[in-house]
Formats: structure tokens, sequence, C-alpha cells
């Protein structure tokens, strides 16, 4: 009987507007995220998107009361996906903003990284 592993999965994940944030990435080895969700994720990601945005619109449209719900939806799913949808092992594709893509695979689990950029973040080879 052959046991063969669960196929990679690719995402292609923007590091900050405009790829602002490449560069601190690269040297750091992480992906992350923020959309002005200012809180440690860990215990909070069920294996469920559609429960963590359930729980989580409400708190991005109180710091963003100028977003709409749709805006808001796709912000907590794109923060679920990196945060838990992404497993270890998966492979991002991050654009540079010059054209060039970054290619990593994810090494591990969310972390918080407070008061730092993108501190939704998961750590990057």
């Amino acid at each position: 009987m052959s046991m063969n592993p669960p196929a990679k999965s690719y995402y292609r994940v923007m590091l900050g507007r405009q790829s602002a944030h490449v560069a601190e990435c690269l040297a750091g080895g992480f992906i992350g995220t923020d959309f002005e969700i200012h809180q440690d994720l860990s215990g909070q990601l069920p294996a469920e998107w559609r429960q963590f945005n359930a729980a989580f619109i409400p708190v991005f449209l109180a710091n963003r009361p100028d977003k709409s719900r749709i805006a808001a939806g796709l912000a907590c799913g794109a923060l679920w996906t990196v945060s838990k949808g992404i497993r270890t092992g998966d492979v991002v594709l991050c654009p540079d903003g010059t054209g060039r893509y970054h290619v990593g695979e994810v090494q591990g689990a969310y972390t918080y990284a407070p008061g730092q950029v993108l501190p939704h973040r998961r750590p990057v080879k």
C-alpha cells in the first residue's frame, strides 16, 4: 500500500499594499497580513473560514467603519487563509512589485508579532 503525502497547494500572497513589505519579509523569512486586526489570533483560528469571518467581520468593521461588509469579508478571508488555511509545506508566490515573484515554502504555524509590519505571520523558507 502506497502512502502519498497530500498534494501541495500554491497561494499568491501580497506582502503589503503594492508589495511594500517584500524586503522585510524576505529578510525575516515570513509572510504575513495585517488588516488592522490588532490581536493575537492563536486559539481563535477555527478549521472553517466561515466561522472565523462570522467572529471577525464585526472587529474589522469596528476598526474600519468606512469599509463595506463585502470588503470586510474579503479581508477576513485573506487573514484566515494566511494564518490557518495555508498548510505547512504549501508554496507561496509573492510578487515584489517589479513583475518578479518570490517563491517560498511555509515552514510552520501562525505567530503574532505585535507592533511590527504584517503581524499575523507564518514562517517561510
